[in-house]
């Protein structure tokens, strides 16, 4: 995209603020252009906060029914899937989801749920329960 073609549509989703894209400048060459947003990327970036936060709800109520253990919660309320967060724990996706089982959840060991907490952005005290309905 020629950088004079760079959308700039603002959407409530970027709060005012501009993002970074490539386009080609007057010389043929890639440069950084801002952009205020554009209506495609935006409305798609919408659906998938509302989906991310549909599971994060339907994990949390998984959790008070205890069929999932808070981590899988916790996990879509920081915007993260499985391959995402078992990538940033240094596990296998098979290994973290074994993990959203509550009777393994309640089995491991302490230098684990800090790793889980830590890349969650959350302390162990907040990882280990729900929040407050």
């Amino acid at each position: 995209m020629k950088k004079e073609d760079v959308p700039q549509q603002p959407h409530r989703i970027y709060e005012g603020e501009t993002k970074a894209v490539y386009a080609v400048n007057q010389e043929g060459k890639l440069e950084i252009a801002q952009t205020a947003g554009w209506e495609a990327e935006s409305t798609v970036l919408e659906l998938a906060l509302e989906e991310i936060a549909r599971l994060a709800e339907d994990a949390l109520q998984r959790a008070s029914a205890g069929e999932t253990s808070p981590l899988e919660y916790y996990m879509y309320a920081q915007r993260m899937d499985l391959p995402m967060l078992a990538q940033a724990v240094g596990r296998f996706q098979w290994q973290v989801k074994k993990h959203f089982k509550p009777k393994y959840f309640a089995r491991l060991k302490p230098k684990q749920l800090e790793l889980y907490a830590k890349v969650l952005g959350i302390d162990v005290a907040t990882l280990t329960k729900l929040p407050d309905a």
